[in-house]
């Protein structure tokens, strides 16, 4: 006996739509095993692919079929021990119950999972599903620099690209039928009485009918010779762009980066803002991210100094609020911009600085941001700078959020919560 093994890689995407069909059906536990995943992986390997196990339980479905007993007609191919009429035992436990009670081995393999790798993309779609920014609007058309392209009929002209079959050949059908119907017509009468000659011998004319045969032949050779298709008869799809309403976006990624931030806390901020880049990235076309790091003073960083820096100090945190008021004044006009705060910090803030950080928030920065997100990452009791947040909370109900992260498990639920999409 040979055994052929199939070991080709989804060959020409032959079984890529039930694969889709499978991930669709199966979404909600792959959501949670990408979840599980999420909170086991490192910095570095965040947004790679990744084996998903599901449950088997839970890919079972019922099925229609013959239980134990009774009498039933069966045919089983290569048979050697049996022939028709031989009579064969009943098995145990018949009557449609079971074979009897279980009983443990130490024999055997089970399948209590399946397992099965998802890609990059397909990690990431499931892992940012179901999430927004929230409150994304649509600005006014100040510069506008991005436009849709949409079908407006056709012409006449245009590139061989852009040539539509079905209405060039409707025209060119129009066309024939609009030249030729008087020459028909004429044919068809002409036939009519032809054979009207025939069918009557005492009436028919030698001279007529020859004549009325080379009419014929004369006027079918003039259809012939009409073209089937003609240039004017060419119609091409006519693309005008439109343009549309910028939805232009921008993040302030704030991470607190004090003496007080051990490396496990600042770990922990770091992976929270790379779900969060990842997320603008992948979800959002037009956006920008400004990343700023603060202790006592505050400082606008690019993005591998804002993840790998190792620059520390005391802890200023209105320092930070001060440069992001100051960059969106500069650079980011609320009418032109969708404005979005990340704050992540362990909560601790020289004493008389948490009074300026709420004012500076009332007062300047939330009239101007559509979101403005707070993680502290701590798992001791609410620091200061949180219980002054809280009077921010309930002034800016549905555009300031607050989450508290206490362990590495805490950072996608968190996520989560604070972008998840919410119903208008």
């Amino acid at each position: 006996m040979s055994i052929i093994i199939d070991r080709r890689l989804n060959g020409k995407n032959k079984s890529t739509v039930n694969r889709q069909r499978f991930m669709r059906r199966y979404k909600k536990h792959i959501k949670k095993a990408v979840s599980d995943a999420v909170n086991k992986r490192s910095i570095t390997d965040v947004e790679s692919g990744s084996d998903i196990s599901i449950s088997q339980k839970d890919l079972s479905e019922p099925i229609f079929h013959h239980g134990q007993g009774g009498m039933h007609r069966s045919i089983h191919p290569g048979n050697k021990d049996f022939i028709k009429g031989d009579r064969i035992k009943r098995p145990n436990g018949g009557s449609g119950r079971g074979g009897g009670a279980g009983q443990a081995s130490n024999q055997g393999d089970g399948m209590d999972e399946f397992t099965f790798h998802i890609n990059h993309d397909e990690f990431l779609e499931f892992m940012f599903d179901d999430l927004e920014l929230p409150n994304l609007s649509e600005k006014q058309l100040h510069d506008m620099v991005e436009f849709k392209t949409r079908q407006a009929g056709f012409v006449t002209a245009g590139p061989p690209d852009r040539l539509n079959i079905v209405r060039s050949l409707r025209s060119a059908h129009a066309r024939r039928i609009a030249l030729s119907g008087g020459t028909r017509r004429d044919i068809r009468q002409m036939k009519r009485e032809l054979r009207e000659m025939e069918v009557q011998p005492d009436g028919y004319d030698e001279e007529r009918a020859n004549f009325l045969r080379e009419e014929i032949k004369r006027l079918n050779g003039k259809l012939k010779r009409l073209p089937f298709i003609d240039d004017i008869d060419l119609r091409y799809n006519n693309f005008v762009k439109v343009p549309q309403p910028s939805s232009k976006a921008v993040m302030f990624c704030v991470m607190d980066v004090s003496g007080s931030m051990t490396q496990e806390i600042k770990d922990m901020a770091k992976r929270f803002f790379i779900l969060l880049y990842l997320f603008l990235q992948r979800n959002y076309k037009r956006i920008e991210v400004v990343f700023i790091r603060h202790h006592t003073a505050a400082k606008e960083v690019d993005e591998e100094d804002f993840f790998y820096s190792r620059e520390t100090g005391g802890t200023i945190v209105s320092s930070a609020l001060e440069l992001t008021r100051d960059t969106i004044r500069k650079r980011y006009s609320p009418t032109d911009w969708n404005i979005y705060v990340a704050q992540a910090s362990d909560g601790d803030n020289w004493e008389g600085d948490s009074s300026v950080c709420t004012k500076i928030l009332a007062n300047e920065l939330m009239p101007l941001v559509q979101y403005f997100s707070y993680v502290e990452i701590t798992d001791r009791q609410h620091q200061n700078l949180w219980r002054e947040y809280e009077t921010i909370q309930d002034q800016f109900q549905d555009s300031f959020a607050m989450q508290q992260i206490k362990s590495a498990s805490d950072i996608y639920p968190v996520f989560r919560r604070l972008f998840e999409k919410k119903e208008a």
